[in-house]
């Protein structure tokens, strides 16, 4: 079972126990470290483990050896052995060297925060889109650290960290690897394609995209539901939607369709006007694994044919700009500054003045998605939007919310 270890003595599976490391180094903050270390042991909780242990480090620089020192990895390592530690996350990305000697000085199995997003989307892939992709982005993160290792990829088999798709395909050298890479890039390749015929087929019949983005966790899945009275799976934890989902949202009255000219004129005149499509994508979240970008890139595209982004924000978590900033920075890796959007600051439920005040002063719109308040002006903004500006329009400059700090 996923996150989980069977006690030999009793037969019973318990979830393996995590140390979680973080570092305040430079100019960081020591509260944006303990921000950042308790946003891992949400990551970590989501791929099945119990969190046992946090250890915060402050010095200057990472060490090039063990990142964190000889002295306070000592430490550490006799602290995972008194609380009886499995597994030592990272919050950072650690080079193969680091991992190697940290290993070797701590006696148990290390993973840094890339390996742990990885292993959490591996569990959470369900179609054979998602599966390709996820096997894709853990095989391009793993080939660097075989080098000098004879036991090649076995070391992390089993538990979290070694899960996924390609777990059966861990013992494989580095050429069957880069081979095993090059065929997964040329089956994406051809679902992109296949995704590109779908799109110009809805593109044809008139059908305007809204597209749901947003930090992981910040109520996506619960929105589309509420907006199209659907079922798709919706969780209190991290990473929950993998594979994106698409649904049918009626607005509440006909209207005419937008003028259009050329061939496809006729096709669109039969298009229920005030209708269109609403997809759920992936979450987004800081620091996103560059290879899990450009391995889900087939899957994102869908982005690029939005006519509207909803980029929703928890409006209740103390974190919401950094993570707004964070989503938006991803949209800017996947060239879709674009793009209109609006943003929607949702769980008001959990807060009610301060989402209507972030709404106010943003230009967005406060709603609550478990409970559906402030559904009427949300679906007023994408019919502005959409209808009555016309569906192709300039996209005024990013709010002062969502620009990066010192831009």
């Amino acid at each position: 079972m996923a996150g989980q270890r069977t006690n030999r003595s009793s037969g019973v599976a318990r979830r393996e126990r995590a140390a979680l490391v973080g570092l305040i180094a430079g100019r960081a903050r020591r509260l944006e470290a303990e921000r950042s270390l308790e946003e891992l042991g949400g990551l970590a909780e989501a791929a099945g483990a119990e969190v046992v242990l946090r250890v915060l480090q402050e010095r200057p620089k990472p060490d090039p050896s063990t990142f964190l020192g000889a002295g306070k990895i000592e430490t550490l390592a006799a602290s995972a052995a008194e609380t009886n530690v499995d597994i030592v996350i990272f919050d950072n990305e650690l080079t193969p060297a680091q991992l190697r000697q940290i290993e070797e000085e701590v006696g148990r199995k290390i993973i840094d925060r890339t390996q742990l997003i990885l292993d959490i989307f591996a569990q959470r892939a369900r179609s054979a889109d998602g599966k390709l992709q996820v096997e894709l982005a853990q095989l391009k993160y793993l080939l660097p650290r075989l080098i000098g290792r004879d036991e090649s990829l076995s070391r992390l088999a089993g538990g979290i960290g070694g899960r996924g798709p390609g777990e059966t395909k861990l013992e494989v050298d580095r050429r069957r690897v880069r081979d095993r890479i090059s065929h997964l890039e040329d089956r994406i390749d051809r679902l992109s394609a296949d995704r590109a015929t779908r799109r110009r087929q809805r593109s044809r019949a008139g059908v305007p995209v809204i597209s749901i983005v947003g930090y992981t966790n910040a109520g996506k899945s619960t929105l589309l539901n509420a907006l199209t009275d659907s079922e798709v799976l919706a969780e209190d934890i991290l990473f929950a939607t993998l594979d994106p989902t698409s649904r049918r949202l009626r607005f509440p009255r006909r209207r005419a369709a937008p003028p259009t000219d050329g061939p496809e004129a006729e096709g669109r005149r039969h298009v229920e006007a005030g209708e269109v499509v609403v997809t759920d994508t992936v979450g987004f979240i800081r620091d996103l694994p560059r290879d899990l970008v450009a391995a889900f890139r087939a899957t994102l595209e869908e982005l690029e044919e939005a006519d509207l982004l909803l980029h929703v924000v928890d409006a209740s978590d103390p974190r919401h700009q950094e993570q707004a900033r964070a989503v938006e920075a991803v949209l800017g890796k996947l060239d879709l500054e674009g793009t209109p959007r609006l943003l929607v600051f949702n769980k008001m439920d959990k807060g009610p003045e301060r989402a209507r005040a972030l709404a106010h002063r943003e230009g967005g719109v406060a709603v609550s998605a478990a409970t559906r308040e402030g559904f009427p002006e949300l679906l007023a903004r994408c019919e502005e939007i959409l209808w009555r500006r016309g569906r192709v329009q300039a996209p005024g400059p990013l709010p002062e919310f969502l620009r990066p700090r010192g831009g």
